[in-house]
């Protein structure tokens, strides 16, 4: 995992690093180093330098000048796609004729070019979200948001089927295990050839739905290396930045394999709940369940990458408690590796109960313990029924949408999605009244049908907790009214064998209970 030396006349001096440190630089600033095991970044006033390392790896080359000067051009290309307040443009450092360095500008004006850096708008570090991880600070908001954000940036992004695919993937996952061979005293062999063996055999099953894929437009020019630490919340807003420009194939991928990077991430760092939220959060928006299928693939190759970046980057500590951390860390990514290639079977979970009962709050925090990373699909009546009707999720739907044959349409859309995803080996959460006894049969012969297992819960809420909670809903998807369910406490549900639950008492107990009985 060491960098292949490069010529040594090409390395940026040691003198330009040591201009970019020194306050005097910057007109006095103090100045602030982040290192990388690819760039050093110099942190100035209101700016920030980023200074490409003259190292060559399997997957980078930046061993000359004139290729950093090209990749911190297409930094520039493609980090405004998403981030054009933060990347300002191109800089140099330069040589002037009485030796002394100065910067030089994107034409290395009044000097010889020593090198060149990517310029940009300096923001607070404690705004990098793996730093807004670290302190509990992925709130629900954020998180929605974020997933908005990649959503967005993916759909925008225009089809490659030039690139991505199977045999690409292939070599992500051959040069990945080639890599991870290299350091057996780090990485155990029998580990990794464990490792080999199930990506090979992920790889022999899943390579016609990766070409689907590839004709079907879902490869396009994504980020390429979007975890937390390329994030940063700007004023509420997350803002992807520091995407992939050194090699083109690493970042034309299937938009899922972008994504499973931050789900990767999110797992890694005990976030599977918020991995869970983005995961549904995108899914509602495309209905891409077709991706689910992959994701244990992606996923996995995902930790292998950081596994030998971590190892990469503990080639550079030479020794001490930096370099033994970032072992360990390799460690802890290849076992994520495997894990993610060995996933629990799919099982489907049905939560039913009268509007108010809280159904939603239950079918959402079930998710994350349900199932594969990052936990379960939750599928929602009131959202589908406003996508069928061709509405925003909160927006009111007219009487006539809730007549019966809609709503008959509305089940059988479930249950539709829900054999898509279970198929994919991914379990299901479905949220909806089911009041009918068909309704709830149907479920259940759904799972029957896929050979899953089935669990059925039903939340039982006094008439009054649940108007009090109907009252309190905001931004919701759901257009039930204090009305709605007065008229839902007379119903007949006919004979009730699902798990019934006191849903009336607080949300946290209500869960405690049913995970008891289902995990």
């Amino acid at each position: 995992m060491q960098p292949t030396a490069s010529d040594p006349a090409q390395e940026p001096t040691p003198s330009v690093a040591a201009f970019l440190a020194d306050p005097a630089s910057h007109g006095g600033a103090a100045v602030e180093r982040v290192e990388t095991h690819a760039a050093m970044v110099f942190l100035a006033g209101d700016r920030a330098y980023k200074l490409k390392r003259a190292v060559r790896y399997p997957y980078l080359d930046y061993s000359t000048a004139e290729r950093r000067r090209a990749a911190c051009l297409e930094e520039l290309r493609l980090n405004r796609r998403t981030a054009p307040s933060l990347y300002l443009g191109l800089e140099s450092v330069v040589r002037r004729a009485d030796g002394t360095l100065a910067f030089g500008g994107a034409d290395a004006a009044g000097g010889v070019a020593l090198d060149w850096l990517v310029m940009m708008r300096r923001f607070p570090q404690d705004a990098l979200l793996d730093r807004v991880a670290e302190r509990g600070g992925l709130d629900e908001a954020l998180v929605r948001g974020l997933a908005d954000a990649v959503t967005a940036f993916h759909q925008a992004a225009a089809p490659r089927p030039d690139g991505g695919g199977a045999v690409a993937m292939r070599e992500v996952v051959e040069g990945n295990i080639a890599e991870l061979r290299a350091s057996p005293t780090l990485f155990p062999p029998e580990r990794v050839e464990r490792l080999a063996s199930a990506s090979a055999a992920a790889l022999e099953r899943l390579s016609p739905l990766l070409e689907e894929r590839r004709r079907g437009g879902f490869v396009r020019h994504c980020h390429g290396d979007l975890h937390l630490r390329n994030i940063v919340d700007l004023d509420g807003r997350p803002v992807l930045f520091d995407g992939i420009e050194f090699d083109e194939r690493l970042a034309v991928i299937d938009v899922a394999y972008d994504l499973a990077f931050l789900l990767m991430d999110l797992d890694r760092r005990g976030l599977r709940p918020q991995g869970n939220v983005v995961l549904n959060r995108s899914l509602d928006a495309t209905e891409d369940y077709g991706a689910l299928a992959l994701l244990p693939l992606f996923l996995s190759a995902r930790a292998a990458i950081r596994a030998k970046i971590a190892a990469s980057t503990a080639s550079l500590g030479h020794g001490g408690d930096a370099a033994r951390m970032s072992e360990g860390e390799a460690a802890a990514y290849l076992e994520q590796s495997l894990a993610a290639l060995e996933p629990p079977p799919p099982r489907l979970v049905a939560v039913g109960g009268l509007s108010g009962s809280g159904k939603t709050r239950l079918a959402r925090a079930l998710a994350p313990s349900l199932g594969a990373s990052p936990g379960a699909v939750v599928l929602r009546s009131d959202a589908l029924r406003k996508r069928l009707g061709g509405v925003a999720e909160t927006e009111r739907l007219p009487a006539e949408a809730y007549a019966p044959a809609m709503t008959e349409r509305v089940y059988a859309g479930l249950l539709e999605r829900a054999r898509i995803v279970l198929a994919a080996g991914h379990a299901v959460v479905l949220d909806a009244v089911h009041a009918r006894p068909d309704e709830r049969d149907a479920v259940a012969r759904l799972a029957a049908e896929a050979g899953v297992r089935f669990d059925g819960v039903w939340l039982d809420a006094p008439l009054d907790t649940r108007i009090a909670r109907i009252a309190d809903r905001r931004g919701d998807a759901s257009d039930a009214t204090a009305e709605v369910a007065e008229r839902q406490d007379v119903y007949d549900l006919g004979p009730l064998a699902w798990l019934r639950t006191n849903a009336g008492r607080d949300a946290g107990e209500t869960l405690a209970a049913v995970l008891e009985r289902l995990v």
